[in-house]
């Protein structure tokens, strides 16, 4: 008998297509205990037709199956436990520290003053070093200036000798070939002029520069504000 009078003779006049919402009746769409026996014979002859001729039917079958391993086909992630995103959002929207714990906050840290003011603060006690930068000598000569550089270069360092250890970072005399090999620290070495390809580098040294091998700052007394690196002076009774 073929297949339309069968159906007709059940009594079931749905289409082919229409039978997927039997198929995948497990999603609420259409329960199966809904459905006569006249159907489901129906459905028993057609249906091995539709999986091997269509493969998203087949792919509909498969998922209403839950269960059901195909070779071939990787399993997919069961969505049954993830929340509706709506609910995902209020959840969100409540706690954001809670929705995303792996965030973090980059803060930079604050550079400390207090060694450089101490600094400061010996080289105008020794060397009354700001007086002598901060003054307008405009209206000084050339022996004037130059003699009260030599008072401040004598007090200057003799206040960070007490303090701090310096040595020079290369000990070759000024104006001496110099070659610098593939590694060179280029923290410790500048280069200068005309810079091209890849080391060895080889020039002559401008300047030695400069290393601190010790410091030893005093320890500053509770309560003392190190940005005042030199108290006003008042005279009293005069």
């Amino acid at each position: 008998m073929p297949f339309p009078l069968l159906g007709r003779w059940f009594g079931v006049r749905l289409r082919v297509g229409e039978l997927t919402g039997a198929v995948v009746a497990s999603r609420g769409e259409l329960p199966l205990e809904n459905l006569s026996f006249g159907a489901r014979f129906w459905l028993a002859i057609v249906l091995p037709f539709k999986v091997l001729f269509d493969g998203r039917f087949a792919a509909a079958i498969a998922r209403a199956q839950g269960t059901l391993a195909l070779p071939g086909v990787a399993p997919q992630p069961s969505r049954a436990s993830e929340p509706p995103a709506s609910e995902t959002a209020l959840r969100d929207d409540a706690n954001p520290a809670e929705a995303e714990p792996d965030a973090v906050v980059a803060i930079e840290p604050e550079v400390d003053p207090t060694a450089a003011l101490q600094l400061l603060a010996i080289l105008q006690r020794e060397g009354r070093f700001i007086d002598f930068v901060q003054e307008d000598m405009s209206g000084f000569g050339d022996a004037e200036i130059g003699a009260a550089a030599r008072v401040v270069q004598e007090g200057c360092k003799r206040g960070l000798a007490e303090y701090l250890d310096i040595t020079s970072v290369r000990t070759e005399a000024e104006g001496a070939a110099v070659t610098l090999d593939p590694g060179y620290d280029a923290h410790a070495t500048r280069i200068t002029g005309n810079l091209g390809g890849q080391p060895p580098y080889v020039g002559v040294l401008a300047h030695h520069g400069w290393r601190v091998t010790r410091i030893a700052l005093p320890r500053l007394s509770d309560g003392h504000d190190p940005h005042i690196v030199a108290p006003a002076e008042v005279e009293v009774g005069a």
